[in-house]
Parts: C-alpha cells; structure tokens; sequence
C-alpha cells in the first residue's frame, strides 16, 4: 500500500491524528482507552478519529476484547520525515551532539536535524535555532577530559542490534567474564552505564569498567513493557537507599551551604529545613554511607561543618585531622 496525504481541520485535531498515527506505526497496536487517556478527550472523540484517518486512506483494522486494539495492515508504512534508518536511529541525538559523537551517530544526527528543520514551518524552525544557540550541554565535570570508554562503540552497537554481548568486566573483587542481554545505554553525568540482563537478573554495568566486548551472533528480545527511564530510576533508587543506611548528626556554618550539594539531595533537604541559631549554625541528620566515607566527604569542609554524632564518625576525623595536621608540622 502506498502512503496518503491527510488534510486535517484544526490544528489539534492534526497533531493528535498525526501522533495516532506514529504511534500506531511504532507500537503496533493501541487501545481507545489508553489513547483517550493519552490525549485528555473521550474514546468516542478517538474513534472518530480512527474514523477520519479510515476514512482519508489510512488501513485500520480493529480487535475487540481482551488484548484488542486498533492496528496497521503489516505493509503500510508513511514516510513522513523522508530519514534514513541510520537518521531515524540518530534522532533522539539530534539536539546532543556530544553524546551523538560518542555513540558514533554524529554524522547522521546533523543530518535528521537539518532534516526536521526543513519539515517545521518557518516561525518554528527560528524557535527551533534559536534554541539551539542559546542552550548547550556539556556533561563532562570540571577539570575532568572528554572522552568515550573504549568498549562504548561495540556496546552501543550490542544495544541497538538487540545481539548478546560477552563482557571482561572489572569490578572492586577482580576482573571476570559475563554473558549479557544489553537492553539499554544511560548517559550519568559524564558517565557511561549499561543497563543488561544476565541469567535472568537486570544488572548496571559502568562502560569504563569493561576491559573488553564481543558483540556476539545472537539476538535477544526486550520484554514488551520494558521502559529503560522507569527502570533506571527504580534501580539508582534502590541503590542509593542501600548505600545510605546510616545517619550523622551534623552542625553546619552559614559558609558550607553554597557547598552542601556534594553531600546530594537529602542532606541539603535536611540542612535546609533546619532552624538556624543566632549565628545562623543549622543541626540537621543526614544519611550517609559508612564511617570511612562519610570522613573523606565531610572533611573537605574543614571547619565549616561539625560532627555531633556518631562518636565513631567524629573519632576517625579527629584521627584524620591529626595526621594532616602531624604532616604538615614535622
């Protein structure tokens, strides 16, 4: 079947029967309900809907029941951007160019870009520039050197090819050999994470760590209602509440504020719900993940943070201090 040209009435109604349609191209099949959800109207407006896009050439078919839904006939496809597949693969790098260079997409995310400036109207593609000149991303910390891990390029292609990967991974205990379904790729800060399955079990590998990869024959399946945002998150939640299991009693001077962040999120939540004093000194609980790590953190503060509790936190920054102080006088 060939593609059709749809003229729609309003504005709204385009974008949604337009949307309708990408995403019946991209999931297969959709539900009334999950679309009237979707975009805030009434399953009758979605049907009408399905209606007008019949009705202009688009092959619908509907499943009623249990796991029904509306769908495409197999061989209809529109061709509505006019992309390569390497450019349709590149698209979500389009507006991140130094992520795009390190997955090797550099090249055909210019290009999808360029491309979906073209397709705009002319008042959105000047949005759509001038967005780009004023806004620039650079996750590389300070004092720190731009560079991919050497395995991101064969991982990358691992992901997007949904082939099992065999890792030389090297962790805290060593290094060792795994088998891995590598569902998805996650960009941290200036960091590389892969999200993968190996014996039935989600795990997060970091990129730097693999001393070697091999993209292997085999081809696996993501589950069907597998989300890799959702699932990132559930898992740097659960790891971050497993590491942070023990609490400090910390007083801290007006001075450390601007600098608290290093602490994260919950300590800064705490700091800054705590009453101040006549000197604007705060005492606040904040988690922390072991004695021997909480001292390297909070002794960058030098005097501007006290430890009140545990005694066990507050002797290894008394024996620390000792020691720098025994260094710096001898």
């Amino acid at each position: 079947m060939t593609s059709s040209v749809i003229y729609f009435g309003t504005a709204m109604r385009a974008s949604r029967l337009l949307t309708i349609l990408i995403l019946l191209q991209r999931r297969g099949r959709v539900t009334a309900q999950d679309l009237a959800y979707r975009f805030e109207v009434s399953k009758r407006t979605i049907y009408r809907d399905m209606d007008e896009l019949s009705a202009a050439g688009v092959p619908l078919y509907a499943d009623r029941g249990v796991g029904g839904g509306f769908a495409l006939y197999d061989d209809f496809r529109t061709d509505l951007t006019g992309l390569t597949n390497a450019e349709a693969k590149a698209l979500a790098m389009a507006g991140l160019p130094e992520v795009a260079l390190e997955l090797g997409f550099a090249t055909e995310a210019s290009a999808a870009r360029l491309k979906l400036l073209a397709a705009v109207p002319v008042e959105a593609r000047k949005d759509a520039t001038h967005i780009a000149e004023c806004f620039h991303l650079d996750p590389v910390d300070w004092y720190q050197r731009a560079g991919p891990p050497a395995a991101l390029a064969k991982v990358a292609a691992a992901v997007w090819q949904s082939r099992h990967l065999h890792l030389s991974y090297r962790s805290w205990n060593g290094t060792s050999d795994k088998e891995v379904a590598p569902f998805g790729l996650v960009l941290k800060g200036s960091d590389w994470y892969l999200l993968a399955e190996r014996k039935g079990r989600e795990a997060i590998y970091k990129v730097a760590s693999i001393e070697k990869a091999e993209v292997l024959d085999t081809h696996f399946r993501r589950p069907d209602d597998f989300d890799l945002r959702r699932i990132w998150r559930e898992k740097v939640g659960r790891f971050e509440n497993s590491l942070q299991r023990l609490t400090a009693r910390i007083r801290v001077s007006p001075k450390a504020l601007s600098r608290l962040p290093r602490l994260g999120a919950t300590a800064v939540e705490a700091v800054n719900a705590a009453h101040p004093d006549h000197d604007g000194w705060r005492e606040a609980d904040i988690p922390i993940e072991g004695i021997s790590h909480a001292a390297s953190e909070l002794l960058v503060f030098t005097d501007q943070i006290e430890v009140l509790a545990p005694q066990e936190l507050r002797d290894e920054i008394t024996r620390r201090a000792t020691a720098i102080a025994r260094l710096y006088t001898s």
